[in-house]
C-alpha cells in the first residue's frame, strides 16, 4: 500500500508539497518539515521543465498532495496567462496530470496572504520586481491585479513601488511613494490590516499605519493551509 494510502487508512494527515515559483528561482518544502530546496529559474524556463526540476529537487521527500504559487493569473485551477518574467506554454497547463498528484495552483501574492492570514479583512501587497495584491474577507480569498492601475504622469502603482520605480527614484523617493499607494488603496478598500511582503520589503525602516510587515517564507505555510483550512474559499 502508497504510504499516502496508508497514512488516509489510519486517519493520518496527508503531507503537502509547497511550490513557490518565482522569475529567478522555484523553492519547495512540504508540511513534514525540512529544509528548503531551491533551483534556479530564468526567462525561458517552461513548464516542463519547472516540473522537472521540481521532480528533482523532491527526490527522496514523501508528499500527497501540491501547492503552487504561480507568478500570474489563475483560473479553475490552471494558468490563466504566461508569467512576465518566464516563457511560453504556462497558460492552461495541466500541473496535476504533470505531477501525477492533486494540485492547488493559486496566484503567489495570494499564496503569501493565506499564510500571512490573522483573521478578518486583510489586504497583502508583496514589493518586488512588481506590486503582487491580494485580500482575503473573512477566509475568502482574492487575488488582485491592481499593479496597472493609473497612479501618477500616466505610469502605474508598479511603475513607482515595483523594482523600477526604486531604481528610477531611490530608496527616500521610493518610501514615500510605497507609503502614499498603501494608504490610498487602504482606504479605497478598507481591510481591517495591511501586510507588506515581497523581497523589497526589507527596504522600509517604516511601515504605513494598521500595517505589519510579512515574510516571504510565510508562503509555504499558505500552501499547507490550502489543503488544512476547510473554512478557507479561493
Amino acid at each position: 500500500m502508497a504510504k499516502a494510502a496508508k497514512r488516509a487508512a489510519a486517519g493520518g494527515e496527508q503531507i503537502v508539497l509547497t511550490i513557490d515559483l518565482g522569475g529567478s528561482r522555484v523553492k519547495i518544502l512540504t508540511s513534514a518539515g525540512g529544509e528548503v530546496r531551491r533551483a534556479d529559474t530564468g526567462p525561458d524556463l517552461t513548464p516542463e521543465q519547472m516540473v522537472a526540476s521540481v521532480k528533482n529537487l523532491a527526490e527522496g521527500l514523501d508528499y500527497d498532495v501540491i501547492s503552487m504559487g504561480y507568478p500570474g493569473p489563475v483560473r479553475d485551477n490552471r494558468p490563466s496567462l504566461d508569467p512576465f518574467n518566464l516563457g511560453k506554454g504556462w497558460n492552461g497547463y495541466d500541473f496535476a496530470g504533470a505531477f501525477g498528484k492533486p494540485v492547488k495552483v493559486v496566484n503567489d501574492a495570494l499564496l503569501q496572504a493565506i499564510g500571512s492570514y490573522e483573521g478578518g479583512r486583510m489586504l497583502f501587497l508583496g514589493l518586488g520586481t512588481g506590486l503582487g495584491a491580494a485580500m482575503i474577507l473573512d477566509h475568502v480569498g482574492q487575488p488582485m491585479e491592481l499593479a496597472h492601475l493609473p497612479y501618477k504622469k500616466g505610469c502605474s502603482f508598479e511603475d513607482y513601488v515595483g523594482e523600477r520605480g526604486l531604481e528610477k527614484h531611490g530608496k527616500k523617493k521610493w518610501r514615500k511613494y510605497v507609503f502614499d499607494v498603501v494608504n490610498r488603496l487602504r482606504a479605497a478598500l478598507q481591510p481591517d490590516y495591511v501586510v507588506i511582503g515581497g523581497g523589497n520589503v526589507d527596504k522600509l525602516d517604516e511601515l504605513p499605519e494598521k500595517s505589519r510587515r510579512g515574510d516571504n517564507t510565510r508562503a509555504f505555510e499558505g500552501g499547507f493551509r490550502l489543503w488544512r483550512d476547510k473554512a478557507l474559499i479561493v
